[in-house]
């Protein structure tokens, strides 16, 4: 492509000629080849702009950046935000491949990854082809990819969806992704709201700040674009009241009369059984999923496939024969009668949720497994702490990953975190698959144990036990036992 095209794209111009034709457009120097246009970006933790000498030895015949750069012996383009002009160039390059697609984004704190597979298993039900990019993977053309980060950068993004041949692409925005700009110049049928509670404070100043980082997916939508808000929560009706102002075609899930999907009543069994209303009508469906969250992530999936024109019956009609998804509410049985549940959980509503499901069941006890990972938001531990040791009969702490902390010093994190609470049964474990171990071993007819926190996720450290993740401890115990 002819880089007098891309600047075009971004209102940027070179005044000296010739320029190169560009055959691919980089932001890691280690990735350039010949004939690629360099980007740097600053970023948190390196400056893309070190690196300029780097990508032009690779064979980066152009760069472009924020800094004043001289004696470059390839064109150098200064624009005032690289991140930006990042996300608007991958978009004209791959020729603005979100315009082929039908595109459903998904943001909240919690939710986003089950919706999302809620999304994908009801819509191929109903005969349509999905594109998923998120947490646990990228799904492109029935092929799964490995998944970096919730919302790749806007390189890998706008590839996902040149190379994309299915019909609809469903897709998580993190905030991070917003606030990083990786969406820049994509933009969606529909958005979806699941949520807000305390997460990822570290990166945003407050709540309040988050929220209006998640509040800007809705100014990606297309001209004639929906917005899919839960009102169950306090940032719900939050975001509808926004967007009303905004004056964005909003569709709401809850439990009031002026939700377009109103929840009437719950039958709690392992897994529930919603009766809502959805224009007047009365519809009964069996969740697929167990917890009360799993009943607004179905509903919220169920009045997206409304809005996108599909019948309440036959898009009810899909739902038993959901498998559910790696990593969330992951359900093993112990031989001797305990309920063993892997699940994603890193939040306290998220955890509360979780930790309510074997409350609303028969159970003996709750012993609850978490850690906590290093160098991330920690204003957010006491409280996860404070529901699990009101809910649970024993809390083990673990490690998690430690990103750069000694365990050492994790481990004296997890001390003082304990001495918070003198009269809970807290033990600290700290190799995180002697933890699961100690609990296998411990538990009995009637307990449930709940191991939160990374769900599909590998280990970032060795431990203990032969095993790469917390599902893969649970299998590991089983066979054991199996062979004993």
């Amino acid at each position: 492509m002819k880089l007098e095209v891309l600047l075009e794209a971004i209102g940027a111009n070179y005044p000296y000629t010739p320029l190169p034709d560009i055959k691919g457009i980089q932001m890691n120097s280690k990735q350039v080849t010949n004939g690629d246009l360099f980007i740097a970006v600053e970023g948190f933790e390196v400056d893309g702009h070190a690196f300029i000498d780097q990508a032009v030895e690779a064979g980066a015949v152009a760069v472009l950046g924020e800094q004043r750069i001289r004696n470059l012996n390839v064109p150098y383009i200064r624009v005032s935000d690289s991140r930006k002009a990042l996300a608007e160039l991958a978009n004209c390059f791959y020729g603005y491949p979100h315009r082929k697609h039908t595109m459903i984004g998904i943001t909240g704190t919690n939710g986003k990854t089950t919706t999302a597979f809620l999304l994908k298993h009801i819509l191929e039900k109903m005969g349509k082809t999905c594109s998923l990019i998120g947490t646990v993977h990228n799904m492109i053309n029935n092929q799964q990819l490995n998944s970096k980060n919730t919302t790749p950068d806007s390189i890998e993004l706008n590839r996902l969806l040149d190379i994309s041949q299915d019909e609809i692409v469903i897709m998580e925005v993190s905030s991070h992704g917003i606030q990083q700009q990786r969406i820049e110049g994509i933009f969606f049928d529909y958005a979806i709201f699941t949520n807000l509670s305390h997460d990822h404070l570290d990166f945003h100043d407050n709540m309040w700040d988050y929220f209006q980082v998640k509040s800007r997916l809705f100014q990606h939508l297309k001209p004639n674009g929906k917005a899919i808000v839960v009102t169950d929560n306090e940032w719900g009706g939050k975001m509808q009241d926004f967007l009303i102002k905004e004056s964005v075609p909003t569709h709401t899930v809850g439990r009031y009369p002026h939700d377009e999907l109103q929840l009437k009543r719950i039958c709690a069994e392992y897994h529930s059984i919603a009766q809502y209303q959805i224009e007047q009508v009365l519809h009964q469906v069996k969740i697929p999923l167990a917890g009360e969250h799993n009943i607004w992530n179905t509903l919220t999936a169920i009045l997206t496939c409304h809005e996108m024109g599909y019948k309440q019956e036959n898009i009810n009609n899909t739902l038993p024969s959901f498998k559910g998804v790696p990593g969330r509410f992951e359900r093993y049985t112990h031989k001797r009668g305990a309920i063993f549940i892997v699940d994603y959980a890193h939040t306290a509503d998220a955890i509360e949720y979780c930790l309510l499901t074997a409350k609303m069941q028969q159970f003996n006890r709750i012993i609850h497994i978490l850690g906590f990972r290093g160098n991330r938001d920690i204003s957010k531990r006491k409280e996860i702490i404070r529901v699990s040791t009101s809910l649970s009969s024993i809390v083990i702490l673990t490690l998690d990953d430690l990103n750069g902390i000694s365990q050492n010093e994790m481990i004296n994190q997890l001390e003082n975190l304990r001495s918070e609470f003198v009269d809970k049964e807290i033990l600290i474990i700290p190799d995180r698959t002697k933890a699961i171990q100690y609990a296998w071993d411990f538990a009995d007819t009637g307990d449930w144990v709940f191991i939160t926190g990374k769900g599909h996720e590998q280990y970032q450290q060795n431990f203990n036990l032969p095993c790469e993740s917390d599902p893969s401890v649970i299998r590991y115990l089983q066979e054991v036992n199996d062979e004993n």
